[in-house]
């Protein structure tokens, strides 16, 4: 019975796990395709992209696309429709004479329903500069947080899980004190005596509960996963859902414009303070920690390593909150999309997201970096990432998968898993 349901559990979080991450695959495709292998390209180059549908895997013919270009998150430069021959048609753009990314968007109406897909041609991507500036202050105000942050004792609460327990893993839900109440996360240790090198997972965006990271755990590695909200990681999905739609409701514009109360001033000095809970454990090497998550948390992941020294390695996937201002200079802006309206728009509302934005953190990244995101990006522009990852100064290595959009292949987070164990197992 055991074993049933055990193999039960495995189907049903594969099934989980499928939906929410590649889409799944339509009855009819729409595939985009630049014509450069590597969809990049020089500033000032023309793109040719090809369009293809099929339907059960065979060209369709003669049929009319739909089509439109512009660069990522900003109005339209072209439109227009081309017909299938045998198949296949293809739209030239203009030339692109920015460093940045063009998109080419294809849609189709078969049987009375329209399918769509898109494919980004990316120009000179390594000479995309960023749109934010340095304050002045900015590193006396995250030097003068830190000191803040370091007034308050850790205070660690450690409650084991029996129920996730595995015969080589202890996992315990933890509570540690931060500078405006606490972060909680899940931590998993091997139980073998030892010292042993870490990672600390920070998550993206959004209200949830965290299972941990035994797998890593169990090849001898601390793992430490947060979360950001400061309310328990291991609670009923209902509770995070209250707070999604309630009083955590875009938190991410919460006193923007207040850059000492700014929501994720608490949220990035938790992410130090959850490097202070690592190097507290008695089971730590005291040398080898690494931090990594996507979206927010490939932001977070560059910005604990910029804010802290102790960092050893980072791993960020397409990193949010990267370039903000973009928008305010005619191009696209990292998520969460700020100064898109007057709401977020005003003058001290852009002055705090300096002191928050990705790109500032990334000029401090002095630690080993494996980085990686695609063009079709369209939760993260490829272009607010690149302005963070052209600034960093430090070993790094950018893996390019260009038909991902906000999702990642297997092989990719197998590439980062090796290269973190590398890293960390040495």
């Amino acid at each position: 019975m055991k074993i049933k349901f055990f193999l039960l559990s495995l189907l049903i979080a594969g099934i989980c796990s499928q939906s929410i991450g590649q889409p799944a695959k339509k009855l009819v495709q729409v595939i985009v395709t630049p014509n450069n292998a590597d969809w990049t390209y020089k500033k000032g180059d023309r793109a040719e992209f090809q369009i293809t549908v099929l339907k059960n895997n065979v060209l369709l013919d003669n049929i009319e696309v739909s089509y439109r270009i512009n660069p990522e998150k900003v109005d339209t430069w072209e439109e227009g429709t081309v017909t299938l021959k045998k198949g296949v048609a293809s739209v030239k753009a203009k030339r692109f004479k920015e460093a940045g990314f063009l998109r080419c968007h294809a849609s189709v109406e078969v049987d009375g329903k329209t399918y769509s897909s898109y494919a980004t041609a990316g120009f000179s991507p390594g000479d995309i500069e960023p749109t934010t500036t340095l304050p002045s202050d900015f590193e006396q105000f995250w030097k003068e947080a830190k000191a803040e942050l370091a007034k308050v004792p850790i205070k660690p609460v450690l409650t084991l899980m029996p129920e996730r327990c595995t015969d080589k893993v202890d996992v315990y839900h933890v509570s540690i004190d931060n500078i405006e109440g606490k972060i909680y996360g899940i931590l998993c240790k091997p139980k073998a005596e030892g010292n042993y090198p870490a990672i600390l997972h920070v998550p993206g965006a959004g209200i949830r509960p965290y299972n941990g990271d035994t797998w890593s755990a169990e090849k001898g590695i601390i793992t430490f996963q947060i979360g950001i909200h400061g309310i328990p990681v291991n609670l009923d999905q209902g509770v995070y859902n209250d707070l999604r739609y309630g009083a955590l409701n875009k938190y991410w514009v919460t006193n923007l414009d207040d850059k000492d109360n700014y929501y994720y001033k608490r949220v990035y000095l938790g992410c130090v303070r959850a490097v202070d809970f690592i190097e507290s454990l008695p089971c730590f090497n005291g040398e080898d920690i690494a931090v990594t998550g996507g979206s927010q948390g490939g932001a977070l992941s560059i910005i604990t390593a910029g804010l802290d020294d102790r960092i050893d390695y980072l791993a960020s996937l397409y990193p949010a909150l990267s370039d903000l201002t973009g928008y305010l200079h005619d191009r696209a802006g990292g998520w969460p999309h700020m100064f898109r309206d007057s709401f977020t728009n005003k003058p001290e509302k852009v002055e705090t997201s300096k002191y928050y934005d990705v790109v500032n953190f990334a000029r401090f990244v002095q630690v080993p970096g494996w980085y990686s995101w695609g063009y079709n990006d369209n939760v993260c522009p490829p272009t607010s990432m690149h302005a963070a990852y052209n600034v960093i100064r430090a070993p790094k290595e950018l893996h390019v998968f260009q038909e991902t959009q906000h999702w990642t292949f297997p092989e990719q987070q197998e590439q980062k898993s090796n290269w973190l164990f590398e890293k960390l197992l040495k």
